[in-house]
């Protein structure tokens, strides 16, 4: 239902904007200026991070008695120790009235098996992919609007039920769309894109 949303969306974007050239023409643009996948037309970052032990990132899918209740063999252990993330933005136009148009999607992977005062280890069991995916439009160097809809899949054994302390799947990590404006300020977008 959420991704027909996106669809929809990239769909009204792109009626509401002239129409390409000709194929014949098209082949043109892409083999002398370029208009088509310039250069860095894919861009962004991958970042991985580890948790000290008595400081790892809790998903709000456990309550913090997980541990109290049967102890290191709770089975609700959704306390990560690793989260790989990655920010990545495609803008496949390098002129024309689609030049300001990019799609990004942003996913966070979460591991580990800990319980908070209880059991502290080094596993790299996969716990949740969450991941924010949208579309957006440049309006000035420093201003975009953007339609984002951010979604999380629970992995493994926490795809179910986990017992006393499951606060459920619906927490902070829940499924939902935004419309948002981003400004950037301070020669931040500058220093990013190399200007």
């Amino acid at each position: 239902m959420r991704g027909t949303l996106a669809v929809s969306v990239v769909a009204l974007v792109l009626a509401c904007v002239a129409p390409l050239r000709a194929a014949d023409g098209l082949l043109q643009e892409l083999s002398t200026e370029r208009k088509v996948f310039p250069k860095n037309w894919v861009s962004g970052f991958v970042d991985f991070a580890v948790a000290p032990p008595h400081n790892e990132p809790d998903l709000n899918r456990c309550s913090s008695a997980t541990g109290s209740i049967p102890g290191a063999s709770a089975s609700c252990a959704a306390f990560a120790r690793y989260v790989g993330s990655a920010y990545m933005e495609f803008r496949p136009f390098g002129t024309g009235p689609l030049h300001r148009v990019f799609v990004f999607v942003e996913p966070h992977a979460y591991m580990g098996k800990n319980i908070p005062q209880f059991q502290y280890t080094n596993s790299m069991t996969p716990i949740a992919l969450e991941r924010t995916q949208g579309i957006g439009v440049s309006v000035t160097r420093n201003i975009e609007l953007r339609l984002t809809t951010h979604r999380v899949d629970w992995l493994g054994h926490y795809g179910g039920n986990l017992g006393l302390t499951d606060l459920g799947k619906n927490g902070p990590l829940s499924t939902y769309t935004t419309v948002s404006a981003r400004w950037y300020f301070g020669g931040y977008r500058r220093r990013e894109q190399g200007y």
